[in-house]
Parts: C-alpha cells; sequence; structure tokens
C-alpha cells in the first residue's frame, strides 16, 4: 500500500504542475482573472494533498489500516474538491453548466479535512 500511496502522490504532483501551467499560461486568454485565481486554488491544493501522501507512504507508525482510510478519503477529496473547481473555473469555456453540480466542492473539502483529522488521531493515540 505504501507504494501505492507514494506514486499516487507522485502522479497527483505532476498533474498539479501541469495544470498550474496551464492554468498559468494556457486561460490567461480564455477566463477572467477571478477564474483564474479559483483554478489555481484547486492546483493549490491539489499539490498540498500530493505531498501529504508522499509523508502518509513513509510514516512507520499508521498502520496499513488507517493509511488506506486516509488515503482513500483524500483521493476523493481531491477529486471532489480540486476536480470540481477546475471545471467551476473554466465553466464559461464548455456547454455544461458546472455549478449545477458546485455542491460536489464542499464535499470534497470535508474528506480533506476528514483525512487530516484520521491521520491526527492515529498520531494523537501513536505517541501515548
Amino acid at each position: 500500500m505504501n507504494r501505492t500511496i507514494f506514486l499516487i502522490g507522485i502522479l497527483l504532483g505532476v498533474l498539479a504542475i501541469i495544470l498550474g501551467a496551464f492554468g498559468a499560461h494556457g486561460l490567461e486568454k480564455l477566463v477572467d482573472s477571478d477564474a483564474i485565481a479559483t483554478f489555481e486554488t484547486g492546483v493549490r491544493y491539489q499539490m498540498y494533498h500530493a505531498l501529504f501522501l508522499l509523508v502518509l507512504a513513509n510514516l512507520k507508525f499508521v498502520s496499513e489500516q488507517y493509511k488506506k482510510a486516509i488515503f482513500y478519503l483524500t483521493i476523493f477529496g481531491v477529486v471532489l474538491f480540486s476536480f470540481s473547481i477546475y471545471f467551476l473555473a473554466t465553466n464559461s469555456l464548455t456547454g455544461f453548466d458546472f455549478k449545477s453540480i458546485g455542491f460536489i466542492t464542499p464535499i470534497g473539502g470535508v474528506l480533506l479535512v476528514l483525512s487530516w483529522t484520521l491521520l491526527g488521531y492515529r498520531s494523537f493515540k501513536s505517541f501515548d
């Protein structure tokens, strides 16, 4: 599981770099500055969680069961949070109104908070 977590962390990091470059250079003539700032928020949180997964994969005091739960919360959280932000920021470029599914962004945020909370709980318990 550690290898999978680490490799997915790398993949999310690479995608964050690519999407960040796209947001900075590819979107500047297509959407307004507010949309670019929104897009950058998605990239920033994706990168934070890519690094989070790299750390998680190397923690020895967290059991495989907890790592798996934290991993899935993080992955689903990033997909729902960051990717919905990407779609919302580029809403004017598509024929679909992504604002109608904007409710999934906070759900993703809650999953990310839960992943950190679960790691914090597990850390607290392991240091007793």
